[in-house]
């Protein structure tokens, strides 16, 4: 732990960027070298906020998973979700794309066409929760859940829209295979917000603002890992403050990556290389393109 850190922080994670050309970019937090995960959660990309060029759009062509779910939270701007279970599903601000990946699905992430002429707007999150191993095999699902269906808690000057898991009583009706947290928190300047100690391990992205933790405090763009068993309080800064809050319990044993899958096992992996290479995994309906496999894929890690 760093020492100059308060101590309720485990560790202080600064993402890294990516270009991932026509301007738009992705912060990634998590994995990271001080921290491989939180809880069940293995990767954790923001995306945006950023303007494109008209005319332009995020086309993010058809890619397999398997041995996790995916989580799709946007702040502006709106995809569109296709993938081999036939789902076509846009998504907006404060609504939930969650996917089920388990033995093995396919997905693409465009813009809307309707959207791009004028030069669409886009700024989000998105995860990946590996599944606990007696899950991993798991039939694929999609589900969508408008802001609607999110509890909205509100305490002072602190909204949060509680996402994934259970709050001060209140539940998301997003069914997990493993018990853990995800809500979007705006904060008002100088409101103060109390974290759930129920779960092991939690953390929280600052989005935008400045959020005060122990006395010191923490500017955007910026991962706060939270000491196990501690108190936390989160305060807004000098202005408003939005945060991501996640966590959950820790994972039952060590996980592979390998570019898009997740797996307990190094030869599932192996497997599910060959199977993409080969076509044996189901198409999505509409789309004619796909991401070939890497020969050196960028997101590559043992989870021990």
């Amino acid at each position: 732990m760093d020492t100059d850190l308060p101590r309720e922080l485990e560790a202080l994670l600064v993402p890294r960027s990516s270009d991932l050309g026509d301007g738009f970019t992705v912060r990634r937090a998590l994995p990271s070298a001080q921290r491989r995960m939180v809880g069940p959660y293995v990767f954790f990309d923001e995306m945006g906020p950023v303007v494109l060029r008209p005319g332009q759009g995020l086309d993010v062509r058809p890619h397999p998973h398997i041995g996790l779910a995916t989580l799709t939270y946007l702040f502006d701007g709106e995809i569109l979700h296709r993938d081999s279970l036939g789902s076509l599903q846009p998504i907006r601000p404060g609504e939930l794309n969650w996917m089920t990946a388990g033995r093995g699905i396919v997905h693409s992430e465009r813009t809307p066409e309707a959207l791009r002429a004028d030069g669409p707007r886009l700024a989000g999150v998105q995860v990946w929760v590996a599944l606990p191993a007696a899950h991993e095999e798991a039939a694929p699902a999609f589900a969508h859940h408008g802001g609607d269906e999110l509890p909205l808690l509100e305490d002072g000057g602190a909204r949060v829209r509680l996402v994934v898991g259970g709050w001060a009583g209140e539940r998301s009706p997003v069914p997990t295979f493993s018990e853990m947290l995800y809500a979007d928190a705006a904060l008002a300047p100088g409101a103060r917000l109390a974290l759930p100690a129920e779960l092991a391990e939690r953390a929280a992205y600052v989005v935008s603002g400045e959020v005060e933790v122990g006395g010191q405090r923490f500017a955007s763009g910026r991962l706060l890992v939270f000491a196990p068993g501690r108190e936390i309080v989160l305060g807004a800064g000098p202005g408003p403050a939005r945060l991501v809050l996640f966590g959950g319990e820790p994972l039952d044993g060590p996980r592979y990556v390998w570019w898009n899958f997740v797996s307990s096992s190094r030869e599932r992996i192996e497997q599910a290389k060959a199977d993409w290479q080969a076509g044996r995994f189901d198409a999505v309906p509409g789309e004619s393109e796909s991401i070939p496999l890497p020969e050196r894929p960028k997101t590559v890690a043992n989870y021990p």
